[in-house]
């Protein structure tokens, strides 16, 4: 058998080593484009259940708020004059384009906040919808349907209005169609994703992007084949514009609409591709670089193997040289330590090898406790600012304090609204702060004060709000809670730690 050449002995070599580390790299590539597809498919539902969590908070202020408005004697009595007064006051807290209707059980609309003129007043067009709110009793969540009235494509929160447990009219608003294009908006986290809201039928209500071709059309074939199998799901689609998506549904419990998402298949397969051509290209050059050193290298070896033998030898010489001094010195060094020393000393090493760890801390910006205090109080502002008294300096508090302030006073609104001041048409409530010097430092007291609510009755047991409010403002306020259950009404004192 005919010997083969060091030169091509070298070149295989070098190619039988090259060429592994490029199957090995591209399949590295690989296996991390299937876990970015992996995350990304978790993502992209993660987001659509943040989406839906954000809509169904959204669609449940809307429905306190209609339903505080069922309750006002005006409209119970018909006094639709002084109802819209309310009713525009609602409207106020979303932009421009919604409007509240009232209808019968017949779909005759009896008030609106677009027209005085009753007799104007088209009937409902969504005749089903009320149908099925004087049926029910209870609040229904409209699919898109064109208004009577606008001529446009809206949808509505419905809910009864009860004089002596009969339902007499139906109270409907239709929000403002921008209200959910900003969710869609403001939860896009890059362009390269899509983003829908559809309602129970599959039609698309709010979308990012491309709104105004897709807004009213039914979602695309693939996505209509899937969307309704599972209330949370992760699929392949093809968006109605014909792009490849990732895509991730998720179903409503408060409406029955569906948030879907999706990312585009592109951004994952482009970086996968490139990086397979880069490292392809790369492993070629460097294998051509390393065949032409190989190639090089054998013709000096050709021409010097002598002294090649000559270096091999010396270079033997000086590793057992080398060898013998470590052994030497490994000697020396070890001959007294006892195992305690040893010890010490690797743990010193294991120390340094931990001597660093990377610390994120995410920044929060504070919030003033007006701040707070609004924005626990927004959805009790319909009942209009008599029964609400608000005062007090602007005072900071940090991010901390900030939550599990608005986390005792949401439980103390809650109360009331079930059970004290703000659960009749006559209770107020005032919440006032200040700060004060006490001995441990500056404090920050805020007392809320109910009054005019049915009678107090002090509670049996302490339930988990009444721990969550005593532990709260102790462990994480720095100071502490009283809750006096008055016969006039509840007062709550809150002593908190200041910044």
């Amino acid at each position: 058998m005919r010997k083969i050449s060091l030169p091509v002995r070298l070149a295989l070599l070098v190619a039988g080593t090259m060429s592994p580390l490029i199957i090995f790299a591209s399949v590295i590539i690989y296996r991390g484009y299937e876990k970015d597809r992996a995350d990304a498919s978790a993502r992209v539902l993660e987001n659509a259940r943040s989406i839906r969590t954000v809509l169904d908070a959204e669609l449940r202020r809307m429905t306190g708020g209609m339903q505080v408005l069922s309750m006002t004697d005006s409209l119970r009595s018909g006094d639709f004059d002084l109802f819209r007064r309310i009713a525009l006051g609602f409207l106020e807290q979303y932009p421009p384009g919604g409007v509240v209707l009232v209808a019968d059980r017949d779909g005759r609309q009896l008030f609106s906040t677009l027209s005085s003129d009753i007799a104007k007043l088209p009937p409902s067009g969504n005749i089903e919808m009320v149908r099925k709110v004087f049926e029910s009793g209870e609040t229904v969540y409209s699919n898109l349907f064109v208004s009577s009235v606008l001529k446009t494509p809206i949808l509505t929160v419905e809910v009864p209005v009860r004089v002596d447990d009969q339902v007499v009219y139906d109270l409907s608003f239709a929000p403002p169609m921008a209200a959910f294009q900003g969710i869609l908006e403001r939860q896009r986290p890059s362009p390269d994703w899509t983003i829908s809201i559809f309602d129970s039928e599959g039609t698309n209500v709010a979308r990012v992007p491309n709104p105004e071709e897709t807004v009213g059309r039914r979602a695309s074939a693939t996505l209509y084949a899937e969307m309704f199998k599972s209330p949370e799901a992760t699929f392949e689609t093809v968006s109605l514009q014909g792009v490849p998506l990732i895509t991730a549904v998720a179903r409503s419990e408060v409406s029955g609409w569906i948030v879907g998402n999706g990312i585009a298949s592109a951004s994952l397969t482009a970086p996968l591709w490139r990086a397979l051509a880069i490292t392809i290209a790369v492993g070629i050059l460097l294998l051509l670089i390393g065949v032409g050193f190989a190639l090089r290298m054998a013709s000096v070896i050709a021409r010097g193997e002598a002294q090649h033998a000559l270096l091999v030898e010396e270079l033997n010489h000086r590793v057992k040289n080398t060898l013998a001094v470590l052994q030497a010195i490994a000697s020396q060094t070890f001959r007294g330590a006892s195992k305690t020393e040893r010890d010490t000393f690797d743990g010193r090493l294991g120390a340094l090898a931990k001597a660093h760890d990377l610390l994120s801390q995410e920044k929060w910006a504070g919030a003033n406790v007006q701040d707070v205090v609004n924005r626990v109080l927004e959805p009790y502002a319909i009942l209009g600012s008599p029964r609400l008294r608000i005062s007090g300096p602007k005072v900071p508090l940090t991010p901390p304090r900030a939550v599990m302030m608005s986390m005792i006073l949401h439980e103390i609104a809650t109360n009331a609204a079930k059970y004290g001041a703000l659960s009749n048409e006559a209770g107020t409530v005032s919440i006032d702060w200040r700060l004060v010097l006490e001995p441990a430092g500056e404090r920050l007291r805020l007392t809320w004060i109910e009054s005019g609510g049915p009678r107090v009755h002090a509670p049996t047991r302490k339930g988990f709000g009444s721990r969550l409010i005593e532990r709260g403002a102790r462990d994480q306020l720095g100071g502490s809670a009283t809750v006096d259950f008055l016969p006039t009404g509840v007062v709550c004192t809150i002593l908190s730690a200041v910044g």
